[in-house]
């Protein structure tokens, strides 16, 4: 006799389909790469088993780039110019919360 559970009718077992298995192989084809420039990778690319091999839309497996030899004088300027954007943005918030407060304390709480 068949019993309700949570709304499914559950049958004898051996009258229970089996799922489905899939026999899937994975032999290390990459079929599209997802790799975009400038996206660091994944941190756990070195937990993998064996090194896929990624293709281009022509076949060709991927070249590697050079390294870009920065002088002393020229780091040190890479260096200066994101320090001082990140000061930017920094003053540029609290430059903006600062108004907010004075809104709220000048204008809006005078009601």
């Amino acid at each position: 006799m068949p019993f309700i559970q949570s709304g499914l009718i559950m049958g004898k077992p051996e009258t229970r389909k089996k799922k489905k298995t899939d026999d899937f192989i994975d032999d290390g084809r990459v079929i599209a790469n997802m790799n975009i420039d400038g996206v660091p990778q994944s941190p756990f690319r070195s937990l993998l088993r064996q090194k896929r091999t990624a293709f281009d839309e022509f076949g060709k497996t991927g070249e590697e780039k050079e390294q870009v030899k920065l002088t002393r004088k020229e780091r040190r300027e890479v260096i200066l110019g994101v320090i001082l954007s990140h000061l930017l943005f920094i003053a540029i918030v609290f430059g903006g919360f600062a108004l907010f407060i004075l809104f709220c304390i000048k204008v809006w709480f005078k009601y």
